[in-house]
């Protein structure tokens, strides 16, 4: 692979404007996909805000009509905002692309990270991103199965209506599975976009307004509070920047393989 930089756009009092960033997201594809940079890693925080992929659905969004920017990314809607690490990898890939593949080094690389700080994250089949895992159902508070879940079992209950009970930023309380870093990504030219983030110390009642990646049967985590102890994102940024160079490193880069129909 080409050589790999990271560029530090803002953290803390300098968090980056979302337009702003997705502005240079576009420049740095442009030049990337020109060679006129190597792969390309943005990373930064961003103030309090929205952002809806393409498959988000209304009913997901705020329901007090808080402002949302809708991306030209896959997945639904999520959250950014302080405490959260945000990384933008711009990186070439050889065509026919292989999107799944890019999404699986991204997780790794964020599954690693965590473990180095003594979580065991993984992921969830059918669901992108990094999770934590909960509890066995019968083992969970309450003990309820899921069949009584009205998550599940009633088409119009919307956890944004009923309190903390079934808040997405108190799954770890309720001892469910628990997304640590959301993935969504654009492929344009052979050159992907937007990225991951991963939930360090933020408020992650922020969450509560939304359905998080459009999941209403699971929660939210973070770093913090799942090791239960303060900590920051400049200590986190250089550990997710090693494992990102990594993950990156190693990978062998191939077109995704087309099957081609068996003949008659």
């Amino acid at each position: 692979m080409s050589d790999l930089r990271f560029v530090h756009m803002g953290f803390g009092a300098d968090a980056v404007d979302y337009q702003e960033a997705w502005d240079e997201q576009r420049r740095v594809h442009a030049a990337r996909f020109a060679d006129e940079v190597p792969d390309t890693v943005l990373l930064l925080e961003h103030p309090p805000v929205y952002t809806a992929g393409r498959r988000t659905d209304p009913s997901e969004r705020p329901l007090d009509g808080t402002p949302v920017i809708d991306v030209d990314r896959g997945g639904k809607i999520t959250w950014h905002g302080p405490g959260q690490l945000v990384g933008y990898p711009i990186q070439k890939l050889p065509r026919p692309v292989d999107v799944i593949a890019h999404v699986r080094r991204l997780e790794e690389a964020l599954i690693r990270a965590c473990a180095e700080y003594g979580l065991e994250t993984t992921r969830i089949e059918g669901r992108s991103g990094v999770w934590v895992l909960g509890d066995p159902v019968e083992q969970r508070l309450g003990g309820l199965s899921l069949d009584f879940d009205p998550r599940i079992a009633d088409e119009e209950f919307d956890p944004r209506m009923n309190g903390p009970e079934y808040a997405p930023s108190n799954a770890g309380q309720r001892r469910e599975d628990r997304k640590i870093a959301a993935i969504g990504i654009r492929v344009a030219k052979g050159v992907t976009m937007h990225g991951f983030a991963l939930n360090v110390n933020p408020d992650n009642r922020w969450f509560d307004r939304i359905i998080p990646c459009g999941i209403r049967d699971a929660g939210v985590a973070s770093l913090a509070g799942e090791l239960g102890r303060d900590i920051t994102i400049e200590e986190v940024v250089p550990v997710v920047e090693r494992h990102l160079r990594e993950v990156m490193a190693e990978a062998v880069l191939a077109p995704r393989v087309i099957e081609k129909p068996a003949a008659v």
